[in-house]
C-alpha cells in the first residue's frame, strides 16, 4: 500500500483490524484505487456495530472537453470535422454530440473522424469547449463500490459523501445517528489533517 500517503485501519479487535487491512488492500488494488486515493482511514467496530471510511484523493483534473483529444477543423460546408487522437473519450464524446445536435447531424465516416452539421448561426469551433467527461464522477462511483465490499457483511444501513478530494462512508446494520455519524466522521477526518 506504499502509493498512499496515509492508510490506517482502526478496529477494536485486532485480529479484525488485520483482517479488515487485508480485504481494504486487496480491494484498492484489484480495483485500481491506490493510484487516486492519497489518504484512506478506516474505523470498524463491530459492538455498535459501524463501519466508517474517511479519505482524501489526488487532484484528478478538471472536466475533459472535446478539445483535449481531438482537433476540430472546418470544412468548406461550414461542418466540423474532428480528427480523433485518442479513443478514449470518443464513446461519451459521441454521446455529448448527439445530444446536442441529433443523431442525424453526426456521422462517423471512420474510427478517427467525426464530422458535425452546426446549425446556421453557430461556431463550428464552439465544439472543442464541449465537456465529454467528469473523471470524478467515475472515480466516487468506485470508491463507493470499493467500500461496500470492504465493509462488514449486513452492513447496509449507509450514509456516504464526497466533494473535490475528500470522501467518508459510513454503514451500520442500525440506523445511523446523524449526531453520532457527524462526530465519528469529524474525529476521522481530522486524523487525515481534513475538515468538512
Amino acid at each position: 500500500m506504499a502509493a498512499l500517503e496515509y492508510f490506517v485501519v482502526e478496529c477494536t479487535e485486532e485480529k479484525g483490524r488485520e483482517a479488515y487491512e487485508r480485504i481494504a488492500n486487496d480491494v484498492l488494488l484489484d480495483l485500481d484505487l491506490v493510484r487516486v486515493v492519497s489518504k484512506l482511514h478506516i474505523f470498524i467496530d463491530p459492538h455498535v456495530p459501524v463501519f466508517v471510511a474517511v479519505g482524501a484523493t489526488h487532484a484528478l483534473g478538471g472536466p475533459v472537453r472535446v478539445r483535449d483529444f481531438a482537433d476540430v477543423n472546418v470544412d468548406e460546408e461550414g461542418r466540423a470535422v474532428l480528427s480523433i487522437g485518442d479513443e478514449t473519450y470518443l464513446a461519451p464524446m459521441l454521446q455529448a454530440l448527439w445530444d446536442r445536435f441529433g443523431k442525424d447531424d453526426v456521422e462517423q465516416p471512420d474510427r478517427f473522424s467525426v464530422v458535425v452539421t452546426v446549425p446556421k448561426g453557430e461556431d463550428p469551433r464552439a465544439i472543442e469547449e464541449i465537456v465529454v467527461a467528469r473523471p470524478e464522477e467515475g472515480l466516487y462511483k468506485d470508491l463507493v463500490y470499493a467500500l461496500q465490499i470492504i465493509a462488514p457483511e449486513g452492513f447496509k444501513v449507509r450514509r456516504e459523501y464526497h466533494r473535490e478530494g475528500v470522501f467518508y462512508y459510513v454503514a451500520s446494520e442500525n440506523t445511523l445517528d446523524p449526531e453520532v455519524v457527524e462526530t465519528l466522521v469529524a474525529e476521522k477526518m481530522k486524523l487525515i489533517g481534513v475538515s468538512l
